[in-house]
């Protein structure tokens, strides 16, 4: 028999894309699988329209909403499964999405985490913001994916085909076998929302792990379901938690220096938000350096002995993907690691 898989969706009032794209999962070709939906105390009817439509799914409910990290740790703590997929509700599954993926964590007891191909719902020949064909880090830990830098998306012609390692696996579609999820205790619900799962893969590959890609598997994400991508609150969770997972995670040789440019790197957005007019954004810079700075003790007691010289991370950009993309007019990954 298959592995034992849980399939999670964490719900927060979000009916519309449950009624979507819920039956689409419930079709997964997979022999061993649950389909959990974690409640985060949705205000709108969603439990109450899974109960009387899709009675074959577990509902868990949360008694608060404790955010995409916190949910999903507070949600897990009652699942028992060989292997947890974190699935976005605004994800549209094909129906053969999970075995591939398992298989090819199977094939290597380093392999911890992993996530698909990930495409555009709205334009499915499209790879999409928040994963595409697995994301990367550049050196000053700013996240960006093969398959789209900064707002230039690439069409899918098969340049991703080849199952590769990465940094970072999208918690759109995020698959980790438990065992790891339980070793390293989840999510960091302290970020609420945003940079979570790349902080997990972070610290999964501190500890000598993988997080792979798999091409064989694909899923179409519609994005921004839950936290539109102009809102200033995002705009303030990206800022203050790159901060944070970059205290947490590089070694203290480079934490200092790295953190550094970073924030002056993040200085130049401040400006440029406030000379478009978007005030708000300017502030979110702002309070997201601020919260930061006030949290620094705390993340420091967060720290592991174990950090990895980052640069000998797979997945991670040996220069700054900002300098390539706005000063050297860089669009595709392939230039940019020739570059």
């Amino acid at each position: 028999m298959n592995p034992s898989v849980a399939v999670v969706i964490l719900n927060w009032n979000g009916k519309a894309f449950l009624n979507q794209f819920l039956p689409g999962v419930l079709r997964s070709e997979y022999d061993n699988l649950r389909v959990i939906v974690g409640d985060n105390a949705s205000t709108d009817d969603s439990v109450s329209f899974l109960q009387q439509n899709f009675p074959a799914v577990q509902i868990i409910k949360n008694d608060q909403n404790y955010g995409f990290a916190g949910g999903y740790n507070k949600v897990l703590e009652r699942v028992e499964a060989d292997y947890y997929i974190l699935l976005n509700s605004d994800v549209e599954v094909t129906p053969n999405w999970i075995k591939p993926v398992i298989s090819l964590m199977e094939s290597d007891a380093k392999i911890a985490a992993a996530q698909p191909k990930i495409k555009w719902q709205l334009n499915k020949n499209q790879f999409e913001y928040a994963g595409a064909a697995g994301g990367y880090l550049d050196i000053y830990a700013f996240p960006f994916c093969r398959g789209r830098l900064f707002n230039v998306y690439e069409d899918d012609q098969g340049q991703y085909d080849e199952q590769s390692e990465v940094f970072w696996a999208s918690g759109a579609a995020f698959f980790i076998k438990s065992k790891y999820w339980k070793e390293t205790g989840g999510l960091d619900a302290d970020l609420f929302a945003h940079m979570e799962e790349i902080d997990l893969c972070w610290r999964l590959k501190n500890l000598n792990y993988k997080v792979m890609y798999c091409p064989d598997a694909e899923v179409y994400h519609v994005g921004g379901g839950t936290l539109q991508t102009e809102n200033p609150f995002k705009t303030y969770l990206n800022f203050r938690n790159n901060l944070i997972i970059m205290q947490k995670n590089l070694p203290a040789t480079d934490a200092i220096f790295r953190i550094s440019i970073r924030m002056c790197i993040d200085f130049i957005a401040w400006w440029h938000f406030l000379l478009s007019g978007k005030p708000k954004f300017t502030l979110a810079v702002t309070k997201g350096h601020w919260h930061f700075v006030k949290s620094i003790a705390k993340t420091n007691r967060k720290r592991k002995t174990n950090q990895t010289p980052y640069t000998q991370h797979t997945g991670v950009y040996n220069n700054s993907v900002v300098w390539a993309f706005f000063i050297k007019k860089i669009r595709y990954f392939k230039d940019l690691v020739r570059s």
